[in-house]
């Protein structure tokens, strides 16, 4: 039986309001909970048990599979202090089923939207009896990440920390967030305390010669961490650029049979309607997430935004590139700017904001 293990104990800082209540894994991304996604796609694969590493929120992944009842072993290794990426695998691996210290263990970051295909990447790692394989991307800008150079063959030389300078760009390949590990490695990682496999497991791996390879795709990624990744994440499932088997034929919109959308709105670009949500006449919503139970106005405007559930859109306001945590009210008339992040629960009456045009209030925010 193939097992894996998903990491999924950090607190999503980024993401804030939206993960206040909620780990990011739990979000909802085109319809469903992100996690059900990757759940997904390695149950495609053939895996038959997971591991979740849990910190944060961690009772809220029991709570969202308590009814999972497809042909799946879930299991919680919850981290009582931080352990880092290779700590947290490390407490996860004593709760594998398998024994075999050959025997391949796949590990996802639990905020990584991939394309990857999992069992070319377990068959890659098989034929080169590699100790880790790496799955690696190419990005336009490497300069945020961690480099990854290879030789011809594959084989990992180096893992560089993120370059300051051109010159230090010595490649596009970055880590993608997904590994294989053999099993014997895995469990030599140190138990019961804080380590990095970027910066301490791999480099010693390598260092001491240890069969370190990237496979190296093309296929669809992006790290879902910030909020207009999240936003393009979930579009990109919808529309078909990303796939997942949990949702259907390609569209412009994924709304849910128990929402209301006025026949005169327009909903595009792969945005998702949440269950009860109520869009009024001649609004527009392009490429955004709205939530369960959210009510938005006439007339308004929403772009690759997220509106989180049981808040309301005022009347002719525009949101671009904002987060509206859970239970706010943006009043009628309001022009929020790109990047701004409303708390849960907070009012905005009314022209309380404008970024463009003459009139403006002095805003009054509760």
């Amino acid at each position: 039986m193939q097992e894996a293990i998903i990491l999924v104990g950090g607190k999503g800082t980024r993401l804030r309001p939206l993960t206040n209540h909620t780990p990011k894994p739990l979000l909802g991304v085109a319809g469903s909970s992100f996690i059900r996604h990757q759940i997904a796609k390695l149950m495609d694969a053939g895996v038959g048990h997971v591991v979740f590493a849990t910190s944060y929120l961690a009772s809220l992944f029991e709570e969202e599979f308590k009814d999972f009842s497809q042909d799946l072993v879930i299991s919680y290794a919850v981290e009582e202090v931080p352990l880092g990426t290779g700590g947290a695998i490390r407490n996860a691996a004593r709760l594998l089923h398998g024994t075999s210290p050959d025997a391949p263990v796949l590990i996802l970051n639990g905020d990584i939207l991939s394309g990857v295909d999992l069992p070319t990447l377990l068959e890659r790692h098989e034929e080169r009896a590699a100790d880790v394989t790496l799955h690696l991307t190419r990005v336009p800008d490497p300069r945020a990440f961690g480099l990854v150079p290879t030789d011809g063959s594959g084989r990992v030389l180096s893992f560089l920390e993120k370059p300051k300078t051109p010159e230090e760009c010595v490649t596009d390949q970055i880590n993608a967030g997904c590994y294989v590990f053999r099993r014997s490695v895995l469990d030599a990682i140190p138990a019961d305390r804080e380590v990095s496999v970027e910066q301490e497991t791999f480099p010693q791996l390598v260092a001491a010669g240890r069969r370190v390879y990237g496979h190296t795709t093309e296929e669809y990624w992006r790290d879902l961490g910030t909020p207009l990744a999240f936003v393009h994440g979930s579009a990109d499932l919808v529309t078909g650029r990303a796939t997942s088997s949990l949702v259907g034929p390609p569209s412009e919109a994924l709304i849910h049979p128990t929402a209301v959308v006025d026949p005169t709105s327009r909903v595009t670009g792969g945005s998702t309607i949440g269950p009860h949500a109520v869009i009024g006449p001649h609004v527009v919503v392009d490429r955004s997430i709205i939530g369960a139970g959210v009510v938005v106005a006439e007339d308004a405007r929403i772009h690759e935004s997220v509106v989180d559930h049981d808040s309301s859109i005022g009347r002719a306001s525009l949101l671009r590139e904002v987060v509206v945590g859970c239970h706010a009210h943006i009043g009628a008339d309001n022009e929020l700017p790109a990047q701004l992040r409303l708390s849960c629960g907070i009012r905005i009456p009314a022209q309380g904001v404008r970024v463009s045009g003459t009139a403006a209030a002095c805003p009054t925010v509760h």
